[in-house]
């Protein structure tokens, strides 16, 4: 590359660098500026105003992460949806049949899912 073409990438850098030092001036400025009261109250800890019992490591069910993960996956699959959909007229009955492809996959996986049992709810 000469250099004529990397100052064009010169914005770029200056955005990183700018965000960059925002994000270590504040980091920074919180910690010095910042009250260092360490009380017996503040160093308990803290759930949605609930006092704690016991120990945190107790056991719950594994839907909740379950729920969790499939959520992530179809959400992250319909972000692959969208510059579809903005080049549909350009990618024209190959694009199409693509896509039905693709959500034929998605729909498999989802009554997979549904028939393992993984969406109810029932212990």
């Amino acid at each position: 590359m000469k250099d004529a073409d990397l100052i064009h990438y010169s914005p770029i850098v200056f955005m990183f660098l700018l965000a960059a030092g925002f994000v270590g001036v504040t980091m920074l400025a919180t910690h010095l500026l910042g009250p260092k009261r360490k009380t017996q109250t503040k160093l308990e800890s803290f759930e949605c105003g609930i006092e704690s019992k016991g120990n945190a490591r107790v056991p719950f069910n594994v839907k909740y992460f379950l729920v969790a993960i499939l959520f992530v996956l179809f959400d992250i699959e319909v972000i692959f949806m969208y510059p579809w959909a903005v080049n549909f007229k350009e990618l024209k009955v190959e694009g199409f049949l693509e896509m039905l492809l693709f959500i034929t996959v998605l729909l498999i996986g989802f009554f997979y899912i549904k028939k393992k049992g993984a969406l109810t709810w029932k212990d």
